[in-house]
């Protein structure tokens, strides 16, 4: 199986899109990121010596976390609306 079904990825976008075209905001892309983590989180699971995917999972996290802090400068709102829907923070 893909990392990430094509279906998939377009039920996400659609979910968090601003407007009809929008494939590429900062919300879009954080719930992206945030699918491909726990996908891959669930793998590490049976494939604990899996240390090239976990690379690559902390370039994912990372890669969210300047997203999250991007948009926390910009609009509080739009960062505790995400946070909420992703159910990030406790």
């Amino acid at each position: 199986m893909a990392v990430f079904e094509s279906a998939q990825k377009q039920e996400v976008i659609k979910k968090f899109q601003g407007h009809e075209k929008d494939t590429g905001s900062a919300e879009v892309q954080i719930a992206l990121l945030t699918t491909r983590i726990q996908y891959l989180t669930e793998h590490f699971r049976t494939h604990k010596k899996d240390f090239h995917s976990r690379r690559g999972l902390l370039k994912l996290v990372n890669q969210r976390r300047k997203l999250l802090d991007y948009l926390k400068g910009r609009d509080a709102e739009r960062y505790k609306k995400i946070l909420q829907e992703l159910n990030l923070r406790k």
